[in-house]
This record gives C-alpha cells, sequence and structure tokens, in this order.
C-alpha cells in the first residue's frame, strides 16, 4: 500500500523538497483540530491506499448510490482538490509520509496547464501546484502556474472585461459564474512570479465587474450573468444551479465570500474588502440559516427544512471567515473567527464528519453539489473536505500567532 510502504522510506521522501512542516508539532494546538487531522489522515490515507491500484492518475470527487468512491478525470474542475488535500495534510500533520503522495497526484497533472475547455483550470492548477509550490518551493511548479494563467487568459473578453466561464450554450453569448471569482487567485499569482502586471490587471477587472453587475442590493449574488462579449452590457442574470434566477444559491454566496476576501489579500483595495464584509452579512443574518450554520443548498427554496444540507458551502464559508478576520478591527476579527470555529465545531460533529472507512473514504458527508441537475445531492465531495482541512489550517495559523 502506498503510504504503509511509504513509512519506511521518509527520509528518501524528504530529500525530495522541503522537510515536513513542524509547527503543529512544536505548539500547542485546539484539539478539535488535532483530531480532525488524526481522523484525516487515516481516512484519506485509507483512500490513497485504494487510489494506489489504479495506473493512471485517478481523481476522486464524490461516491455513488451504493456510497463506492467514484473517479472522474483530470479535465474535470475538481481535479486540484484531491492533490491539495494531500498537501494541507502534509502540512497540518508534520508528517513526511505524505510528501510523495502528494507530489505524485500533482505532478500527476501538469497537462492540466494547457486546459482550455472553461475557467477551472484555476481550480485545477492552484490548489494543486499553488499548494505544492508553497510547501517545497519546487521551481518548475512556478512555471506551471504562469503557464497555466496565460492559458485561464484567452478566455479574458476585453470589451466586457470579464474571464468567460463557459462556452456559449444556452443562447448565451459570455456566461460568468460568481465561481470564477475562485480563479483569480491563480492569475494574482503569476503577476507576483513572474512581474508581468497583465495578470494582475485581467484579476482586477473581472473582480470588478463582477462586483458591479452579479450583486443584488441585500448583497446576495446570482449565480450566472451572461454578457455581451463586445460591449459588456448583461444580457440575462440567471442561475445554473440554484433554486431561482433570483435565489441565494448557498455555494455560489460562499464563492464570493471566498473572492473577495482573497482580492482584498493581493490588491488591498477597501472596495473588496466592504464587499466581504457585505456578503458575510447577508449569509449571517439570514433568517433560513440553520443554527448550525450548515446552510441549506439554496437560501431561498420552499420547505427548506425538507432539502438538503451543503456541507462544501459551509467548510468554504469557514475558511474565508479565517482570512478575513486578520484584516478587520479586533472586534469584528473575534466575531468572524467565532463563526467560523462554530461551522468547525459542526462540521466536526457526527452530523457531517464521517465515521473510519465509510463515506467513500471522504471526511465530510452531506454537500450537495447540483441539485436541479440532479446529480450529488446529499453526498461527499472532494472539495468540501479540501476546504475543510484548509479551514483548520488556517485556525491554527491564527491560533499560534
Amino acid at each position: 500500500m502506498f503510504l504503509r510502504t511509504l513509512t519506511a522510506t521518509t527520509l528518501l521522501v524528504t530529500s525530495l523538497s522541503a522537510a515536513a512542516p513542524l509547527t503543529a508539532q512544536n505548539h500547542k494546538t485546539d484539539p478539535i483540530i488535532t483530531r480532525n487531522v488524526e481522523f484525516a489522515t487515516q481516512q484519506v490515507g485509507l483512500m490513497v491506499d485504494t487510489m494506489n491500484t489504479f495506473r493512471q492518475i485517478p481523481s476522486p470527487r464524490t461516491t455513488d448510490e451504493q456510497g463506492r468512491l467514484v473517479f472522474t478525470t483530470l479535465d474535470d474542475w475538481t481535479s486540484g482538490f484531491f492533490p491539495g488535500t494531500l498537501w494541507y495534510l502534509y502540512e497540518l500533520s508534520g508528517d513526511s509520509v505524505w510528501l510523495q503522495p502528494a507530489i505524485h497526484y500533482t505532478e500527476g497533472m501538469e497537462r492540466i496547464k494547457y486546459y482550455r475547455g472553461n475557467h477551472d483550470i484555476g481550480f485545477m492548477i492552484y490548489c494543486s501546484f499553488g499548494n505544492g509550490l508553497r510547501l517545497t518551493q519546487k521551481a518548475d511548479y512556478k512555471d506551471v502556474i504562469v503557464t497555466a494563467a496565460r492559458t485561464l487568459c484567452e478566455r479574458y473578453r476585453p470589451g466586457a472585461g470579464v474571464i468567460q466561464s463557459w462556452p456559449r450554450q444556452r443562447g448565451w453569448d459570455c456566461p460568468v459564474i460568481i465561481d470564477n471569482m475562485m480563479n483569480l487567485e491563480l492569475l494574482f499569482e503569476a503577476t507576483r512570479m513572474s512581474g508581468d502586471s497583465s495578470f494582475w490587471n485581467i484579476a482586477v477587472s473581472h473582480a470588478d465587474q463582477t462586483l458591479k453587475h452579479h450583486y443584488r442590493p441585500d448583497m446576495s449574488c446570482y449565480h450566472v450573468v451572461d454578457y455581451d462579449s463586445e460591449t459588456g452590457a448583461v444580457r440575462s442574470r440567471v442561475t445554473a444551479q440554484g433554486y431561482a434566477d433570483s435565489s441565494a444559491w448557498a455555494r455560489g454566496q460562499a464563492w464570493g465570500l471566498y473572492g473577495y476576501t482573497m482580492c482584498y489579500r493581493y490588491t488591498r483595495d477597501p472596495r473588496y474588502l466592504k464587499q466581504a464584509e457585505a456578503i458575510a452579512r447577508f449569509i449571517f443574518t439570514h433568517p433560513n440559516l440553520p443554527k448550525d450554520l450548515i446552510p441549506y443548498w439554496d437560501y431561498d427554496v420552499p420547505n427548506i427544512e425538507q432539502e438538503p444540507r451543503d456541507a462544501s458551502a459551509a467548510a468554504i464559508t469557514a475558511s474565508a471567515l479565517y482570512e478575513l478576520s486578520t484584516y478587520v478591527n479586533a472586534k469584528e476579527a473575534k466575531q468572524y473567527k467565532k463563526l467560523a470555529d462554530r461551522i468547525i465545531k459542526s462540521l466536526s460533529s457526527p452530523n457531517y464528519r464521517a465515521t473510519l472507512s465509510t463515506n467513500g473514504y471522504f471526511i465530510l458527508m452531506h454537500s450537495t453539489g447540483n441539485k436541479p441537475g440532479p446529480n450529488e445531492v446529499d453526498v461527499p465531495l472532494v472539495y468540501a473536505d479540501y476546504y475543510f482541512l484548509e479551514a483548520l489550517k488556517r485556525k491554527r495559523d491564527l491560533e499560534q500567532k
């Protein structure tokens, strides 16, 4: 088995790159982090062992109706989350046993730097190679990231000032989804790595246009805005995965919160910070947000208490809140961190965290991918696990300062 045999060669693995992070071992850590990391290393370790029987690089995404692990292709938008999960386990556990599988599944994705199918190359490359570069400083990872950023910029439509998300379909000309905010991190980092400001300028233009056209007066967002690619005029505002065009799709609100918090990190533009805080207010003052802070898949769906939750939206929100807490005054920081801690506590409970060897070896249960589809309803999803571990990492970093 991959991880079990790897233990005997830890010294060899460590020589491949930087030593395993030791912060988790050198400081007192909140027990909720320790317990979750211990569980995650066991659970994901079983997944890696299962995947080691495949000749090609498999990409776990969810489970089927029988609870069996379901894989997707490397061209799928979720393919970067599993390598990213391995990098977070390497960082959180301080155990170099995770280094080789993290490298293996990351480098198996290198061809994705040329992927032109949609905008998701940001998710795919930055969650994998971005975390790998951060933790190993492997110079060739930087080249992959910059090349991927160039590929993404081919989707930029100067007339509209946005990065087109999907191909023309359903009568759309230049559809942009709120999820696209997450791909801007790849562009900001590409400018930092290369010195080429064109990546940065495109990211800012996209963030500004999204700020202008995606948000309603109550600071909820539409899922899809279709632009005229030449003039930038808005042709329609609709949904693809939410309950209705006018409703607040839960994961979309989380993407926006995370995206504008991240944009503030790079630009220090106060408009982005103001937007992130406004989105947070919308989420946490919504009357349909459950007491455990794990939202239903859409905030406005009728008979909401009969609808499935979306743990992935909660995990994304918690991760964003931990970062947001570092940019505000002490009172607000305490409030944001408290909310994130409450989400982590809920996700760590038996209501949402799986038991060992179940759930297709994913960490979290009860996420919803696309209810109207319908597909991936009330199932584990690889990106829920990724952002859950990222949230734990950010919580640990905050508490160890």
